[in-house]
Order: C-alpha cells, then sequence, then structure tokens
C-alpha cells in the first residue's frame, strides 16, 4: 500500500508524457504553418503578377505592340519565384466604357502555360463586368483589367486538405488620353 502512495506522489516521467500528449499537436501546428504561409505569399504574389502587367500596359501610349505585352506576361512570371508560375494564368482585358456606363471588351490577351492568345473586340462587343465605382469613374474612357489565378497545391495537406483557387484582378485608367491598341 506505502508503494503505491510513492507512485502517485511520484513526479518522475511527467514530463515525457506531457511531451508525447502534446507533441502531435505541435508538430501539426508546424506543419500547418508552413502550408498557410505559403498559402499567403503564393496570394500576394498572385496580386502582383496581376498589378504589374496592368500597370505597365496602362503606362502605354495609345499603343502596346504584342511582343511588348508578352515580354511582360514573362515578367510578371517572375514574380512567382521561387514558386511554379507554370499554373498562373494571366489574362489583360482592355474594357471600352461608353457614357451610358456599358463596359465591352476592346480586346482581350491571355497568358498560359507559356502560351500567349489574344482575342479582338467581337461583334456584337461581348460585354465585361466591372466594379460599379470603376463605371462611374471611366465613363467614356477606357480601362484596363489586369487578372491573375492561380491553383494553390498544398504541400503537405495535413492541415489544408483540398486545393485552393486563388485569384486576384486589379483596375487601372491608361495614363494617356485616349484608347490603347493592341498592335500585332
Amino acid at each position: 500500500m506505502s508503494q503505491l502512495r510513492r507512485l502517485a506522489r511520484s513526479q518522475r516521467g511527467a514530463a515525457a508524457v506531457e511531451f508525447a500528449l502534446i507533441m502531435p499537436i505541435m508538430l501539426a501546428v508546424y506543419i500547418g504553418s508552413v502550408d498557410v504561409s505559403t498559402l499567403i505569399i503564393i496570394d500576394r504574389k498572385i496580386q502582383s503578377a496581376a498589378g504589374a502587367v496592368g500597370d505597365l500596359v496602362a503606362r502605354s501610349d495609345g499603343e502596346v505592340l504584342t511582343r511588348d505585352l508578352k515580354d511582360y506576361f514573362r515578367a510578371a512570371s517572375g514574380i512567382m519565384t521561387p514558386y511554379s508560375s507554370q499554373d498562373v494564368k494571366q489574362v489583360v482585358t482592355a474594357v471600352r466604357v461608353d457614357s451610358t456606363g456599358k463596359p465591352t471588351i476592346a480586346w482581350q490577351s491571355k497568358y498560359e502555360r507559356g502560351t500567349y492568345s489574344t482575342v479582338g473586340a467581337s461583334v456584337p462587343p461581348k460585354a465585361f463586368t466591372l466594379p460599379a465605382e470603376m463605371i462611374a469613374i471611366a465613363k467614356g474612357q477606357m480601362v484596363i483589367a489586369a487578372e491573375a489565378s492561380y491553383t494553390f497545391t498544398p504541400l503537405y495537406g495535413f492541415v489544408i486538405g483540398q486545393k485552393i483557387n486563388l485569384y486576384r484582378s486589379n483596375f487601372f485608367m491608361p495614363r494617356f488620353e485616349g484608347e490603347i491598341k493592341l498592335v500585332p
């Protein structure tokens, strides 16, 4: 009986038991923080890539050359370093906003997996969704809409168990008066 009382009062081994209980939780928090921090970093990089391309196009004086636009897309893909830019989809759309506030696509260029494509103005013109605030500012002018998207795959999948689609868009007014045309 006295041995049982001594065993109940003994503190030897308590630290090892506590460590064994808390270790899986600490490991899950650590691994989860790696996935979450990577997700946040990539989301910021997607935002920067969309902003960089849109800003460069908006700085064009009346026209942007197709070869320059391809270079802008490739340069924006470099923003993703050290992460892969292979799955980044970039889209730049020149949107005309008429005096009534109706936005239509003037031209659109896409860059995905190293492939560049352009869509000119369609007949009848295709509508484009702009925020109401942007329409109010841009009546009778052009807006450059830059979009970037990426599907994030968690490294470990322990805390974030599925792929997450990241999407960012930016809107720019041309720096110079008038429209910006895409020149082949």
